[in-house]
């Protein structure tokens, strides 16, 4: 029988777990109502987007998300945001307790060029094996963009995985998402899957025509909804690793040299300029990814993750009107400036909302204490109170079940009456926490 000890703090896990559940479903109810419908501020592939945001925004994370402008708290000891910005949208939010620090016509539905790949890798990731490898075929390379962004694949070579997804951070490559995309299923197959995923992740702002970001007639997202994926996507061990990588080899051809098949590589490194730099930009410190994009019709995008003194930012930019080289990650590092500046002293205008399938993703038996299933890649991360519970399922004590049933009954009736007593930071894993490069 257990000792009154071992009884009590069994109980208070049972607890712990049953408060998690309700912290990451009763404040969805509160925080992200179904938004209204917004029009597509694009009719075509060429079209640029209207200058002016729409007046109906989606209000998922809070009503002031869904008011156009600029939305900040302005009080005593927080720093005056950049008055130089020129993205038709912007967001900067904490990574891990989901709060949004101040934001730019959050829910503006805009064309995402390739960092709608965020969506493509959160979703696809998880289906193959980093050593996976695939024989590439002419029909894989089918249907891609004129002036597509490429990586280098060709037919008739063979390519890991884990090679594959590189191609994907680091190059932008079309050619690996479409092979990837062809791997599971065929393109069609996975824009249904991205759709119903984005559809999962809260992020209606989103609609994908194609897997890799290319202008398409109707294809939107928004700063907010690729935060919210992008936070997703951080929760898995190998989107971390790839959307860090700052340069690698990748395959090239294979050539005869002296009667052998020899193949070759070359380097690629990451367009992502806050982590590779370039003449006018320094690497960011404390840059951890995430993903950057460019299209005629949706200009420069670019989400990024930082970490300093202890604090993880997520910032996602859209589109700036300045037309400097490089303006997306001048606006973004000024707008992480700020962010580091402001957090713990600002209140937040809003909220990055969790997931529908959170709570019973964190309480599904077998999940790690990570959360890193299956060693390669990782679903959603599951609170230590989620995993608490799961080890503690099948202890009895009768007197602790009693004990805890008391409590939990006590705590109802103040969450009834609207005091959230659960910690719901959403720790992101250590890879986050960029170490400074050698």
């Amino acid at each position: 029988m257990p000792a009154p000890q071992q009884t009590i703090r069994r109980s208070l896990l049972v607890l712990s777990a049953a408060l998690s559940s309700l912290a990451l479903t009763a404040p969805l109810a509160l925080a992200a109502p179904s938004p209204t419908p917004t029009p597509s501020t694009t009719t075509s592939a060429t079209a640029s987007p209207t200058a002016t945001p729409p007046a109906n925004m989606s209000s998922v994370g809070g009503a002031r998300l869904a008011q156009p402008g600029t939305q900040v708290n302005l009080t005593s000891g927080v720093p005056v945001v950049p008055k130089d910005l020129t993205a038709r949208s912007w967001i900067v939010s904490d990574a891990e307790t989901g709060d949004v620090l101040a934001t730019h016509n959050a829910h503006w539905r805009l064309p995402p060029a390739s960092t709608l790949k965020m969506l493509f890798a959160d979703t696809v990731l998880p289906k193959f094996p980093k050593t996976t490898e695939h024989k590439v075929v002419a029909s894989d390379l089918a249907g891609m963009g004129a002036g597509s962004s490429l990586v280098g694949i060709k037919e008739g070579e063979s390519y890991t995985v884990h090679d594959l997804w590189l191609g994907v951070f680091l190059r932008s490559g079309n050619d690996a998402v479409h092979v990837l995309s062809h791997m599971n299923g065929g393109v069609d197959q996975t824009v249904a899957d991205m759709n119903a995923h984005a559809q999962d992740l809260q992020a209606l702002d989103t609609r994908v025509v194609t897997p890799d970001g290319y202008d398409e007639p109707g294809q939107v997202s928004s700063a907010y909804d690729l935060t919210l994926i992008a936070r997703s996507g951080l929760q898995k061990k190998d989107f971390r690793e790839y959307c860090s990588t700052v340069s690698a080899k990748f395959p090239g051809e294979t050539t005869k040299k002296k009667g052998k098949s020899v193949r070759g590589t070359f380097e690629i490194q990451n367009t992502n300029r806050l982590l590779s730099g370039d003449s006018d930009v320094s690497v960011y410190p404390g840059i951890a990814g995430v993903k950057n994009g460019n299209t005629t019709n949706a200009g420069a995008t670019f989400t990024g993750v930082a970490e300093r003194g202890g604090k993880v930012l997520l910032v996602t930019v859209m589109n700036p009107e300045k037309d400097e080289h490089n303006e997306v990650y001048k606006e973004a590092a000024k707008i992480l400036d700020w962010g580091f500046q402001a957090a713990g002293k600002v209140q937040p205008v809003g909220e990055l909302v969790a997931p529908k399938n959170a709570a019973q993703a964190s309480a599904q038996p077998g999940a790690t204490a990570s959360g890193e299933a299956g060693g390669d890649t990782a679903g959603t991360k599951p609170t230590a109170s989620a995993t608490a519970s799961v080890s503690t399922a099948d202890e009895d004590g009768s007197g602790g079940v009693g004990i805890a049933l008391a409590i939990v009954g006590g705590l109802l009736v103040l969450l009834a009456g609207g005091v959230f007593l659960v910690n719901r930071r959403w720790p992101l894993p250590d890879l986050v926490r960029r170490r400074p490069r050698p």
